[in-house]
């Protein structure tokens, strides 16, 4: 497994692009967003001032790698995203993806025919700024194997014009993985893994298949990052609130849940060893996990932008730390 350090690189599968080892997440910059029930599926206000200045400090600090989706705010992330990174954009490997339609900021259903998935390939190009998508993933969870199959054809033809220059597939369930890795022109899979919810199947797949393993929600929908204790809550807006079937962590008043910080108190001193806080430490286990992984935390601000890329300086737990945490988590 290699050490990663300041400036540290891994490649997203067999496309030989090398990213930073740790990439940013782009979700909570869209702003808010909701369902077409009206509940939100984003994390509430944002500042674009801010998250630009986010990026380019990001930028400052080594990492190369961001990762978008046309839905996130309606496109607004990718807007932004684009604003941000401006004249630097060759230097950088942008990820987005595609599969939920919306209008406005409301999320409005799926859809993955040959047709759609070519034009929100063109709006996102247009959104972005920029004349290829460096990683085009499908945003839809699940699919039968036909339409997943048709999806998978007419990415490999944008490899091929040039529009994309690799794809991926941002799915939890290890068998649709499993089913693009064999076709052997797919690059990552995107994936929810923390130290809270480890994915062994997923990432046998992508190690098995030389794929990239992106991890969505290092820290755990931001459990892992400390600030949240008895009496905090999210903001308002927010989808970890109205969307509690996409994480555990937080109760119905948005309140961290007991049980999940008496297991965060069992492992935070391994987390925070080497003069790591908290949240590099979620980062470091990810990288210790596998040398496939590629950690995407998200961020709102300067600080939180600087604190996820000083991880970068620590690099991965040891193997007797990984083994010490999985033996306290299954007490």
């Amino acid at each position: 497994m290699s050490a990663i350090s300041a400036g540290g690189t891994r490649l997203l599968g067999g496309s030989e692009i090398a990213v930073s080892a740790l990439g940013l997440g782009c979700w909570a910059i869209g702003g808010p967003m909701r369902g077409a029930d009206g509940k939100a599926i984003g994390w509430g206000a944002v500042d674009d001032g801010e998250s630009v200045r986010a990026i380019r400090r990001a930028l400052d600090l080594g990492v190369t790698f961001f990762d978008t989706a046309d839905v996130y705010g309606g496109g607004h992330s990718e807007r932004i995203l684009g604003e941000a990174l401006g004249a630097d954009r060759d230097g950088v490997v942008i990820a987005t993806k595609f599969g939920n339609t919306f209008a406005g900021r409301e999320a409005t259903g799926t859809d993955v025919t040959p047709a759609y998935v070519r034009r929100a390939c063109e709006a996102s190009l247009s959104r972005l700024g920029t004349d290829r998508i460096d990683l085009y993933q499908l945003h839809v969870g699940e699919l039968p194997e036909a339409e997943s199959d048709a999806v998978a054809g007419v990415l490999e033809d944008l490899v091929a014009e040039g529009a994309i220059r690799a794809y991926g597939w941002s799915t939890d369930n290890p068998a649709w993985a499993e089913r693009w890795a064999k076709r052997g022109t797919c690059s990552a899979i995107q994936n929810t893994l923390n130290v809270f919810q480890d994915a062994p199947a997923i990432v046998a797949v992508c190690e098995r298949y030389g794929l990239a393993c992106i991890n969505r929600s290092p820290l755990a929908a931001g459990f892992l990052t400390g600030k949240y204790a008895p009496g905090v809550r999210v903001g308002a807006g927010d989808w970890r609130v109205d969307q509690r079937e996409w994480s555990a962590f937080f109760d119905a008043d948005g309140e961290p849940e007991p049980q999940w910080l008496e297991r965060l108190a069992a492992i935070r001193e391994i987390l925070t060893s080497e003069g790591r806080t908290l949240a590099q430490g979620a980062i470091a286990w990810l990288w210790a996990r596998s040398p496939a992984t590629i950690p995407i935390p998200g961020f709102k601000t300067v600080a939180q932008a600087e604190e996820n890329a000083g991880a970068l300086a620590h690099g991965p737990l040891r193997p007797e730390q990984l083994a010490e945490i999985a033996a306290l988590l299954a007490v």
